[in-house]
């Protein structure tokens, strides 16, 4: 008899071949947000809105206290999904249909579900393929604030566990969920002036103009502090913080290094893009559709732009209008000898590494300051 101990080799997530077009996903843990969650990520990705930053500016907009920044939410909800659905990726492709709904407090506790909407093999890489889930995050589940806090779709680029597996190929109909926006109401009464001055001078509905492209002028240079980033926030995806395992087969993952988590570079965007853009907008109302078109390293640094793609009323309200962007992300490589880049400095190469169409609900100055 053999004193050996019995050993078990667990493997966590699924694989391509276990995703069923249908299957629900009831993501374990949950996530409180802390204030020191809350503080990491809203000061990390340089948010400027004092709706995230001034807790008596938030109250007197009419909010309970500071408001998470919708990146941070996106965060936390989509870091809950990665252990079922994405711990096993390659890559994530696309972001489809993100709205936003309930503010989310210092306090508050987020739950998220998914549904499996296709699995797709690829056609041209047999141990690859594309599920797509739609997910839905809701806060403070069982008590009279349990809300809808955003709901979204994603495609994601997932390994098999066994090349010859058969998958369980198809498509269903994403759920219809009910999110949307809430806001604050203006209150005549309140005086918003006074608190003008807390907040960008040119940043009000009336200041923005379609066919503009704003380049916006702060970087952020990302180092290995993004495994620590993403840890906190328990996205457990190996390719963002299991250097070993790349190493023993570099050609199989992207730049044969660890990947900087897409909600990294994507809140970083965000930030960027919020003393030009979002310092006085109440809440993002959607992301039409967001993708990363490269990744991001350790040692590169993130820049901003947002196109102005076009303004319109909102359909309930005279105080705030609906600011329709395009926001980009991009890193700056050195070129190779004799490349030459009109976009970049002498001896650089300027690569696009995310594009999202992004909606705002924005203050306009008449009824704010």
């Amino acid at each position: 008899m053999s004193d050996a101990p019995r050993v078990i080799r667990k493997q966590i997530g699924n694989f391509l071949e276990d995703f069923v077009p249908g299957q629900v996903f009831r993501h374990k843990g949950g996530k409180t947000v802390t204030e020191g969650l809350f503080t990491t990520f809203t000061e990390f990705s340089m948010t400027t809105n004092p709706l995230s930053k001034n807790a008596r500016y938030a109250r007197a907009y009419g909010f309970e206290g500071l408001v998470c920044p919708p990146g941070l939410v996106m965060l936390i909800a989509f870091s809950q999904t990665v252990e079922d659905v994405s711990e096993n990726a390659r890559a994530n492709l696309e972001y489809i249909d993100m709205r936003f709904g309930a503010p989310v407090y210092i306090g508050d506790t987020i739950e998220v579900e998914t549904k499996v909407l296709g699995v797709v093999p690829s056609k041209s890489r047999p141990n690859l393929g594309v599920v797509s889930v739609q997910s839905t995050a809701r806060k403070n589940v069982g008590t009279r604030d349990e809300a809808i806090v955003l709901t979204w779709q994603r495609k994601v680029q997932v390994y098999k566990r066994d090349e010859r597996a058969e998958l369980h190929a198809g498509s269903v109909d994403p759920d219809p969920v009910e999110c949307s926006l809430w806001l604050p109401a203006w209150a005549p009464t309140r005086d918003y002036k006074a608190l003008a001055h807390l907040s960008n001078a040119d940043t009000y509905f009336e200041d923005f103009e379609p066919g503009t492209r704003i380049e916006h002028s702060r970087g952020r240079t990302m180092t290995s502090e993004h495994i620590h980033l993403t840890a906190i926030l328990d996205n457990t995806s190996q390719v963002h913080c299991n250097q070993f395992m790349i190493d023993l087969d570099p050609k199989q993952y992207v730049g044969g290094e660890l990947i900087i988590f897409g909600g990294i570079p994507f809140v970083l965007c965000l930030g960027l893009s919020c003393p030009n853009v979002g310092d006085n907008a109440l809440g993002d109302l959607v992301y039409r559709t967001g993708r990363h078109t490269a990744p991001l390293f350790a040692g590169d640094t993130v820049f901003a732009a947002t196109e102005i793609l076009g303004k319109r009323d909102h359909p309930e309200r005279e105080d705030v209008g609906i600011l329709e962007t395009r926001l980009f992300g991009h890193k700056f490589v050195r070129a190779a000898e004799g490349e030459r880049d009109d976009a970049a400095p002498e001896g650089w190469k300027k690569v696009q590494i995310f594009e999202l169409d992004r909606e705002l609900v924005v203050k306009r100055r008449s009824h704010y300051a």
